[in-house]
């Protein structure tokens, strides 16, 4: 840790002492202000800043700044608010990566965060922080102005950090405790936290979770009915994430045969196959330090799944008529409507692959179960289609409202989504009614009186209707959720003309 610095002996002496030092801060901004003090006395640098993400881990902040033996007051009226945009700095956060310029003379660093100095800044250290759960959680950085090596000194100030955050953390545990402040490890996450929609408590959970698992590299599992948004929650992740400056891939694996959706995902060589005049890349190279998300891996043919759970274990590809494997950094994002415990019981999903994508599982609530986002989700919708077609916002009756709030919304935001834009093109008027949304409960017929009977197979019908869309069509699986034998569920389909599919024709 110490062979690259001047007189290794007293360095070490004096990284102790400062270990000892800051065990003793009893406040979070004295602990902030002498882990500064501290970075800049080892270093020998005229300036040391400590920068912190905050609770949703989507912003980079200034905490702390020691500059010519001073700390910097706090005036954050005159400090932006966000660091995400300096390279050098989110290099270091996103890449966990040690960043060490003995010379900035050459001006091809972009530095403008730095301080304004009399003499320019020839020199600079960027060192990534983790915190207890091993996730980078900030960025340490000194600078001096003289050209001079500081790597030797990014092992021992990472370490410092590493205690440093911890001790935070027990300072602002012992707060928590004296205090109705909730813990930091539990933040309140505004509504319009990564760009989704929804103050409802099963929405606030979802942002929980991906504040979570946002800057680690763990596989996720979006689970949710159709139309819940599992594609613009995958989108968010990669967007927020520490991968946002590469390509976020998406593919569909319900969409194309098991031949060309292997050929889509892996790529191929020129001669590999029949038709096969040149290379092809693959979605996973494409998508190398980005994001690939799987939507509907559940309908993953079982060959797909054998190869795909390699690539998760040991991060190489093989692209067809390859001699060689190549390896891959790319975050997996899985998303299904599906099942896939159920798929797993049926033989039609391998189990290991499926714990290996469940290494983080965000089970995305249906639109009936978010209450009061309704309203807000149906606002956004009609303000971004007026957008598009270029007309003035439209307002919204009470009547609209009532009648929107009324529906169960099987297909979910999507169904919501379809129906507010088709409603915006229905309206010739300056306000949206209750006339311009037609409801799937619309086109039901209306006998003017019915027996009990003729009710009870009514709700029976809209049950198994409902059961069947769920789970698009599989019959095991509505029979399982029931609590039928599968031979009873098709006799009360066949007796109800419902057809097997679940289209109710």
């Amino acid at each position: 840790m110490f062979t690259r610095v001047a007189q290794p002996l007293i360095y070490a002496e004096a990284v102790l002492a400062q270990f000892a030092s800051l065990s003793r801060a009893t406040d979070e901004g004295a602990l902030l202000a002498d882990f500064v003090r501290a970075t800049a006395a080892l270093s020998g640098c005229e300036l040391s800043q400590l920068y912190l993400l905050d609770a949703t881990h989507t912003t980079l902040g200034l905490s702390a700044e020691w500059l010519d033996g001073v700390l910097q007051p706090r005036e954050m009226a005159t400090l932006p608010a966000d660091y995400n945009g300096e390279q050098l700095l989110q290099f270091a956060l996103c890449q966990n990566r040690e960043v060490s310029i003995s010379d900035l003379s050459g001006g091809i660093h972009e530095i403008s965060f730095l301080p304004r100095h009399a003499k320019a800044w020839r020199s600079l250290l960027c060192v990534p922080l983790s915190n207890r759960q091993q996730a980078v959680a900030g960025v340490l950085l000194c600078a001096s102005c003289r050209p001079v090596d500081l790597q030797g000194f990014a092992c021992s100030l990472s370490v410092l950090g590493r205690f440093v955050l911890g001790q935070l953390h027990l300072l602002q545990r012992r707060l928590w405790s004296s205090s109705d402040l909730p813990p930091a490890s539990e933040p309140v996450i505004c509504s319009e936290a990564y760009g989704l929609i929804g103050k409802s408590a099963g929405m606030r959970q979802t942002y929980q979770l991906i504040s979570k698992v946002l800057h680690t590299p763990y596989t996720v599992l979006l689970q949710g009915e159709t139309g819940t948004g599992k594609d613009v929650v995958a989108r968010a992740i990669h967007d927020y994430g520490p991968r946002r400056s590469k390509a976020f891939v998406a593919q569909n694996c319900a969409a194309l045969p098991e031949q060309l959706l292997e050929s889509e995902l892996f790529g191929y060589r020129k001669g590999a196959f029949s038709g096969a005049n040149s290379d092809r890349v693959g979605l996973f190279e494409a998508a190398n330090g980005g994001t690939l998300l799987l939507d509907e891996i559940g309908d993953m043919p079982l060959a797909l799944q054998a190869k795909l759970l390699r690539v998760l274990q040991e991060g190489e590809i093989r692209p067809l008529g390859a001699n060689q494997t190549q390896r891959i950094d790319v975050r997996i994002i899985a998303a299904t409507h599906r099942d896939l415990l159920a798929r797993v019981r049926e033989g039609a999903f391998r189990e290991d692959l499926y714990y290996r994508l469940a290494q983080f599982p965000i089970t995305l609530p249906a639109l009936r179960q978010r209450e009061g986002d309704l309203r807000e989700l149906a606002l956004h919708f009609a303000d971004k289609a007026c957008a598009f077609l270029q007309r003035e916002p439209l307002k919204w009756s009470d009547a609209a409202f009532e009648r929107l709030g009324g529906y169960s919304f099987p297909g979910n935001v999507r169904e919501l989504k379809g129906l507010v834009e088709r409603a915006v093109l229905l309206c010739d008027g300056g306000e949206l009614c209750s006339e311009h949304f037609t409801l799937t409960t619309d086109t039901l017929p209306q006998a003017p009186a019915r027996s009990l009977r003729e009710c009870l197979e009514q709700v029976e019908r809209k049950l198994l209707l409902d059961c069947l869309r769920k789970h698009g069509g599989n019959q095991t699986l509505v029979a399982r959720e029931l609590g039928l034998p599968r031979r009873t569920l098709l006799y009360r389909l066949g007796r109800l003309s419902i057809p097997q599919g679940g289209v109710d024709g």
